[in-house]
């Protein structure tokens, strides 16, 4: 069958990407989102009478929704792969890591709802997900982990976004739930080509440690070389009970970054 035949009435797609706006919540280690119009209508009139407006935005590479580059995290002087982070570094640009090395993702997806596995809202403050809350819950769900999959792990948390609690959503002094170390092994062990959350680090942020130690990001980006999305909204999906979805992710080409914002959208058959 041709793939555009399938296009149409006949799909649904989830946007699991936040808008990107003024204040917004976001980790305090990132250049805020800033935007603004150098230009709007009425500055400039054309001899007809038309005008345009243009734009500018500044922000850092990890802020909304984004993925991590496997240049983004290093630990004892080393990225993915062994390779030393001081000579990855060329003229200012990781060449060999960077964010112009992400291929467009489209996968097999599937939504882990940690929560609705648990029976509860949201998790609690600072609650890591274990190992058997992840098993527990890829029984209840009755799915499978494939060599390949994305897989996005709800928490609830995302809640806090939506209602513009942004010191919350930080979890700075409150601690903000997700995989700790073990988790992270455990999910890299699956051979998953990316791994996503509802939360600002995707991992377990111990309350009043904010990103002190990041132990599921050494696991999975240089040890394993898992791309990381965070900030996602899941939200929806995990009300309309969606657990397995086509992924899809394109990065900004962003040459030499360690990151990207990007709008991941699932897409199932309505």
């Amino acid at each position: 069958m041709n793939l555009l035949d399938l296009v149409g009435d006949g799909l649904r797609v989830f946007d699991l990407g936040r808008p990107l706006t003024v204040g917004m919540p976001q980790s305090p280690n990132h250049p805020a989102y800033w935007h603004a119009l150098p230009r709007r209508h009425g500055d400039m009139v054309r001899a007809d009478g038309g005008s345009a407006a243009n734009d500018m935005i500044t922000m850092g590479t990890h802020v909304g929704t984004h993925v991590d580059a496997l240049a983004h995290v290093s630990q004892d002087g080393k990225l993915y792969g062994g390779l030393d982070a001081a000579d990855a570094l060329q003229g200012g640009r990781y060449v060999e890591l960077g964010a112009h090395t992400i291929e467009p993702m489209v996968r097999r997806g599937v939504l882990l709802d940690v929560p609705g596995a648990l029976g509860v809202d949201r998790l609690e403050p600072g609650y890591e997900i274990s190992v058997s809350d992840l098993t527990s819950t890829v029984t209840h769900q009755d799915v499978t982990l494939r060599s390949g999959d994305v897989v996005l792990i709800r928490s609830g948390w995302g809640q806090h976004f939506d209602t513009g609690d942004r010191e919350l959503f930080m979890g700075q002094s409150s601690g903000v739930p997700g995989v700790g170390e073990a988790g992270a092994t455990w999910l890299a062990g699956h051979g998953l080509h990316a791994v996503g959350a509802d939360t600002i680090a995707f991992e377990r942020l111990a309350p009043g440690a904010g990103h002190g130690l990041l132990p599921a990001h050494r696991v999975l980006l240089v040890e394993s070389g898992i791309y990381i999305i965070e900030t996602l909204d899941l939200e929806e999906l995990a009300r309309d009970a969606v657990h397995e979805f086509l992924f899809v992710l394109s990065p900004l080409p962003l040459f030499g970054a360690t990151g990207s914002p990007v709008r991941p959208l699932a897409v199932v058959g309505s």
